[in-house]
């Protein structure tokens, strides 16, 4: 897409109503503009024929083809951004997620009409992640390896809670947004059962992220859940941020713990990865190991410059493995950045130094 020129975007929706939601709500944003809408795959196929749009927001749920066919079919033939635009709901989830696995850069739920707060901050949402899937770049991640089997929880805890004995016990933070969810996939698959403690901020809707940690669970030798306030941070262990709350790294003694908080948009996004870095530069210090990845926008980049000050080992994903290199750049730009590393390199990165 050319620099200065508007972003052009194609809504694909079977209700009428959604459809001029979101149009309305993109049409307020000058860098926007809407150049058409469909209500189901066949008439987006043939608006497609017609006019390449620069960005697709997408229903997964729809009459005559459903969103993961059709977007099977525009990644193997014509490879163009997509937004998935869901409703909030438990039993989709898991179709949405495989719709990240098939290519699909975000995932935003479709606004509600209701309190002003809730429009205002689906417009944030929605006109963010127009932005950021059209200068995302679609390039497949490698293959996964197969799965060592699970240590058992007890294994888990009572190695744990040797180590917590010592303070210096490193613990693991992770921000990401845009092309986060397959490179989190990639990152966590590299590491081994016993590995530091992660507590993970990947912007996404809320109950998405129970649906994601679960996949990630039964894809991983680490245990990967959604965090829950005063779930202690264990080797072995991933806790992921649930959506539409800040999650907060905290500490009691030797004994790391995390806090689910509610609390306005903090760089424009709930969770925030400011949020859990600061809290890490806080409580953790010299213990923590920062991760910043793929994403646009500037989220994390403060929080990891402030981790880096006071002693952090922090690391940036490389250019050429973000599917969008705004994140760390921002972070790389602020020098809160020990290490560049590839996505593939990240895992042993952390082990390394961890040792």
């Amino acid at each position: 897409m050319e620099k200065g020129s508007r972003i052009r975007v194609l809504i694909v929706d079977d209700s009428a109503v959604v459809r001029e939601t979101l149009k309305e709500i993109l049409s307020t944003d000058p860098d926007i503009e809407v150049m058409g809408t469909a209500g189901d795959p066949y008439v987006a196929a043939e608006r497609i024929g017609e006019e390449l749009p620069d960005v697709i927001t997408l229903d997964i749920e729809m009459p005559r083809m459903d969103g993961l066919t059709f977007l099977k079919k525009i990644m193997s033939q014509h490879p163009i951004p997509v937004v998935i635009c869901s409703s909030l709901a438990d039993e989709g989830a898991l179709s949405t997620l495989k719709a990240l696995e098939y290519g699909a850069v975000e995932i935003i739920t479709k606004p509600k009409l209701g309190t002003r707060q809730f429009l205002e901050e689906s417009k944030v949402a929605l006109c963010q992640s127009v932005k950021a899937a059209a200068s995302a770049r679609l390039h497949p991640l490698g293959p996964s390896h197969t799965v060592e089997p699970k240590l058992t929880a007890d294994a888990i805890l009572s190695r744990a809670t040797n180590a917590m004995v010592e303070t210096t016990e490193k613990v693991v933070v992770v921000g990401a947004s845009t092309g986060g969810t397959e490179a989190l996939k990639v990152f966590l698959e590299a590491l081994p059962a016993d590995s530091p403690g992660v507590v993970i901020v990947q912007h996404m809707p809320e109950l998405f992220t129970r649906a994601f940690a679960n996949r990630l669970d039964g894809l991983c030798a680490v245990s990967v859940k959604e965090a829950e306030t005063n779930d202690t941070v264990l080797r072995g262990r991933v806790l992921i941020a649930p959506g539409n709350h800040h999650l907060l790294l905290k500490r009691s003694g030797a004994r790391y713990y995390v806090e689910v908080k509610d609390g306005p948009l903090v760089c424009r996004h709930r969770p925030s990865v400011d949020v859990l870095f600061r809290s890490a530069a806080r409580y953790a210090g010299q213990n923590a190991v920062g991760v910043i990845m793929t994403g646009m926008g500037d989220d994390g980049a403060r929080g990891m410059f402030e981790m880096r000050q006071s002693g952090a080992f922090t690391i940036a994903q490389d250019e050429a493995t973000c599917i969008v290199f705004g994140m760390p750049k921002e972070a790389i730009k602020l020098n809160g950045v020990s290490k560049v590393l590839p996505l593939e390199s990240i895992a042993n990165g952390i082990l390394s130094y961890c040792r």
